[in-house]
């Protein structure tokens, strides 16, 4: 007796085999799931270890600038007037003091000017091959550009100065209006003397043959020593700038004039006035460097407690732990970080002195920066060592986080054994999932097969069920 294969588990026999198949699936893969919310811990952890290790980072870079002697010997300047304009770097060495300061000249550069052509694309030599043409500055450099004699139109030349940036020239047309319009103009790129143009010369350069270069020679050439010698005349003479600071005089290549006094950067903006009484520079200490660098270390350090707390909380009534609720390693920071800051005295001087306090509750840092400028004023050396010198909060804040965030340190050798534990997690579920696939395979192999054969036994009793109503039939007909 034929059966004909079945489309779906479960219609041969009439029973649920596909819910009893997925709810056996749903058991099987609990394990899975157990192992999957594992590895997702791990993972917060890792990333927890991460924060951790950024707001350990913050608070050494903060005390490391606290560890810096231009943070405590910090200056700041003030000009009255409007000839110059005065800087100070971080650590440049500047040193309080006023100066008397008078602009004599302003630095320029240099212009220079061809006679007028009618024309800006025709050619100015002939013949072919290159054309050096060879520019000497003030300071005895020469640089060399070369031109096709095919193309030695000014616009050509404007074109190859221009694209060279070692030259030391820049080059632009100007149209007068006249009948021969057409000017090169040769600029400078510096100001001063050692920047300027002494000579420009032209020679045939490689491959030449033929070449006549009268005609370039005419418009382009240059010698400062020869005011009568065609080509190109000055019409803005390269000058220095000249100052007088407290009665001495400098000279400066540039606008900005650099360590005339030490640690300072002058900005000359326009001369003073014939008869005028010179400008005033004045430097004075600026103990804001200071108190900012001691304001930064403590936002830097309370931004970290609130990170600890944050990652090692545990919330009662949802009865769960933050990522590293329970992990000694971010109580550890804490505590050698607050070791670190405590018991600092440099000649009974402490941070408390200071205005800087600890909260018994939080244990987060307050200062009072008052009383922290009041000290910078009267005790800045003992203050610069308290932080900065051999012991100072700056080595033992930078020492202690050092332990936790170098690159062999226990962060890095804790996230590196999360790392191993994700790999093994990982390798287990793959594993797992491949004997669960098998089983599963196993059951719907024996599912089909119960399948098949209550199809079977069904067909059976079907057919068992029709002959025994057929005898039953014949049996009454006989009987009438």
């Amino acid at each position: 007796m034929a059966t004909s294969p079945l489309s779906s588990l479960g219609v041969g026999s009439g029973l649920p085999l596909d819910t009893l198949l997925d709810g056996l699936r749903k058991a099987e893969n609990a394990p899975l799931a157990a192992l999957q919310n594992r590895a997702t811990k791990e993972q917060q952890r890792f990333t927890a270890y991460g924060t951790l290790q950024s707001g350990l980072d913050a608070v050494s870079a903060a005390a490391a600038n606290l560890g810096k002697s231009q943070t405590y010997n910090a200056v700041k300047t003030s000009v009255t007037g409007d000839s110059f304009t005065a800087s100070s770097k971080a650590g440049s060495g500047a040193i309080a003091g006023n100066y008397a300061i008078s602009v004599g000249n302003l630095a320029t550069a240099q212009v220079l000017s061809s006679e007028g052509t009618a024309s800006r694309t025709a050619k100015l030599a002939s013949g072919s091959g290159l054309v050096d043409i060879t520019f000497t500055l003030g300071n005895g450099d020469t640089r060399t550009v070369s031109i096709d004699a095919g193309k030695s139109s000014l616009e050509d030349i404007v074109k190859a100065i221009n694209a060279d940036s070692e030259l030391g020239v820049s080059a632009t047309l100007m149209n007068d209006g006249s009948e021969t319009p057409h000017r090169l103009m040769i600029s400078a790129d510096e100001t001063g003397t050692e920047s300027r143009v002494t000579s420009i010369s032209l020679a045939a350069g490689q491959g030449a043959s033929g070449i006549d270069l009268s005609g370039l020679e005419s418009v382009l050439s240059y010698d400062a020593n020869d005011a009568e010698a065609g080509g190109m005349k000055q019409i803005v003479a390269a000058e220095n700038a000249q100052v007088t600071i407290n009665g001495i005089s400098v000279a400066s290549q540039s606008n900005t004039i650099e360590n005339a006094i030490e640690g300072v950067t002058l900005t000359l903006a326009k001369k003073t006035a014939d008869g005028a009484a010179p400008d005033a520079l004045r430097i004075t200490r600026d103990d804001s460097v200071a108190t900012s660098a001691v304001n930064n270390f403590v936002s830097a350090y309370n931004a970290l407690q609130s990170t600890i707390r944050a990652l090692t909380a545990y919330d009662v009534d949802a009865q769960q732990g933050a990522a590293l609720s329970g992990d000694s390693l971010a109580r550890r920071a804490q505590t050698q970080l607050r070791d670190a800051i405590n018991g600092l005295a440099v000649d009974g001087m402490t941070l408390s002195s200071l205005g800087i306090k600890t909260d018994p509750t939080t244990g987060n840092l307050s200062v009072d920066n008052d009383k922290l400028n009041e000290a910078l004023a009267n005790n800045r050396a003992d203050i610069e060592q308290l932080f900065a010198g051999e012991g100072g909060l700056s080595k033992r804040v930078t020492a202690a986080v050092e332990v936790f965030t170098k690159s062999d340190g226990l962060i890095k050798a804790s996230q590196d054994g999360i790392t191993r534990t994700l790999k093994l997690l990982e390798t287990q579920y793959d594993q797992m999932e491949a004997r669960i696939d098998q089983k599963m395979e196993t059951y719907r192999t024996q599912f089909v097969q119960l399948d098949s054969f209550m199809a079977q036994m069904n067909s059976v009793s079907s057919y068992l069920t029709q002959q025994l109503s057929m005898l039953a039939n014949l049996n009454n007909s006989d009987k009438k």
